[in-house]
């Protein structure tokens, strides 16, 4: 739909209809030192021609070759009839389905991806979408609190070995909500060893990252075992893709993990300089009642036919904010949608074997980078589609000089990870060939002579 603005008579006969002198006059409440004033900073306005030219300039600073970079935003293959089918009218601007009669082609698809991913995760409810992974954990450390109102503590432990970013927002959204954050230190493995969580038996709940931030695979069922005999409810940070391949949360140790989340960005969603994307939580039904966002149903209307509603929505703006679940989440239907349209694309099928393709090329690319004197792996042990690597020298300056040979070469873990500012993280993805491995190699043999 073209946007088109008011006139200089429109906005005048809308004021005068409304008794103002002026627009002004409409925020006379606001105090003045509040107000920003004239934009000092703003530059002037531009041409069309030299606003493109511009956009195409920055544009192109994005084209940093083969990727190699994983670390939560991975280089996946999007078939073409994902945004084909996501970019249509109906889909693009649709509204939220507050109107269920006129909502039912919407409300299926999101009813549809709530089944997709109880599947991937092995839980019972899935909801429909968060901002992203990391605010979607967030929301599970709430859920987590609601539902153990009578424990002793506010603290939750959350491994080591969780994403950087992930703890970081967690504790921006949780912290002023008197919830502590208790960080379990990371083994030598790259790993927690589970015998840490005897440490603070009081804690509510475990928060585990499968594979976790250094791609490795943390020996869940035992994490999940310890947590449970204390207690504590268990919360699963996942990749959505290896889920195809790893056992599901829902089956992690003898009872299964109680919370899944993570971010849905390996489903049809382009890197695109690191978003946007979409998260999601997925819980047992004992905890639904304390789901975030909103849960699509299935029903008969009174003529028998199979109908979609919105049976739980537990956000501010419906409900008192007082009893809401949160006051920050959001459905992103649009991403979400072309999520659902690549997960039906792929089937069970075609999931598992993009995750073992992934698996394979990062197999491939860890024996080639590993063949160069000096590099080895930072950690041993089984892993998904990353693995850490240790460079002779600091990364940061290796990441530089691969970009001079076109590539990606992965993410620097030194300002992320104390002691660890020569070790690398690279991820293969099903895309990378391998004559591109065998590029990467030569780049970095040539980098490091």
């Amino acid at each position: 739909m073209p946007f088109i603005p008011h006139t200089a008579e429109d906005t005048r006969a809308m004021l005068a209809e409304i008794g103002v002198p002026d627009i002004d006059s409409l925020f006379d409440e606001i105090p003045a030192e509040l107000r920003s004033g004239v934009l000092q900073h703003t530059p002037p306005g531009i041409g069309e021609m030299e606003m493109l030219r511009l956009m195409g300039a920055r544009a192109a600073q994005d084209a940093a070759g083969i990727c190699f970079l994983g670390a939560g935003s991975y280089d996946h293959h999007i078939p073409a009839a994902v945004w084909d089918l996501a970019a249509r009218g109906e889909f693009m601007t649709a509204y939220t389905p507050y109107q269920a009669e006129a909502s039912q082609g919407t409300l299926q698809l999101i009813y549809e991806y709530q089944s997709m991913m109880t599947g991937l995760t092995g839980l019972d409810v899935s909801n429909a979408s968060v901002y992203d992974g990391a605010s979607g954990l967030a929301e599970a450390v709430l859920m987590a609190l609601r539902a153990t109102r009578r424990a002793r503590s506010r603290r939750v432990l959350v491994a080591g070995t969780v994403h950087p970013h992930y703890r970081s927002a967690a504790g921006s959204i949780v912290g002023n909500q008197g919830v502590e954050l208790v960080e379990l230190p990371m083994g030598a493995d790259g790993r927690i060893d589970p015998a840490v969580i005897d440490r603070d038996p009081d804690a509510v709940a475990l928060v585990v990252q499968q594979p976790n931030f250094f791609g490795s695979l943390e020996d869940v069922d035992a994490l999940t075992d310890r947590a449970h005999t204390h207690g504590m409810l268990v919360v699963a940070v996942v990749n959505p893709l290896s889920l195809a391949v790893l056992k599901p949360p829902g089956q992690w140790g003898a009872q299964g993990a109680d919370i899944a989340c993570g971010d849905g960005q390996p489903f049809g969603i382009p890197m695109a300089s690191g978003g946007p994307s979409f998260g999601f939580i997925c819980c047992r039904e004992a905890l639904v009642r304390q789901m975030p966002g909103r849960i699509i149903g299935r029903t008969l209307d009174l003529e028998g036919r199979i109908g979609y509603t919105l049976t739980l929505q537990a956000r501010e703006q419906h409900i008192r904010r007082g009893k809401a679940t949160s006051n920050i989440c959001t459905n992103q239907g649009l991403l979400v949608t072309a999520g659902t349209i690549h997960m039906s694309l792929l089937g069970a099928a075609g999931l598992a074997a993009v995750a073992a393709a992934c698996a394979a090329n990062t197999r491939q690319l860890v024996a080639r980078l590993t063949a160069i004197p000096g590099v080895t792996e930072r950690f041993g042990g089984a892993y998904f589609h990353e693995r850490a690597l240790e460079l002779p020298r600091a990364a940061d300056s290796v990441v530089e000089a691969l970009l001079g040979h076109g590539i990606l070469g992965g993410l620097a873990l030194g300002r992320h990870v104390p002691g660890c500012e020569r070790t690398l993280l690279v991820c293969a993805t099903e895309k990378r060939s391998s004559e591109e491995i065998e590029r990467y190699g030569r780049a970095l043999e040539a980098c490091l002579a």
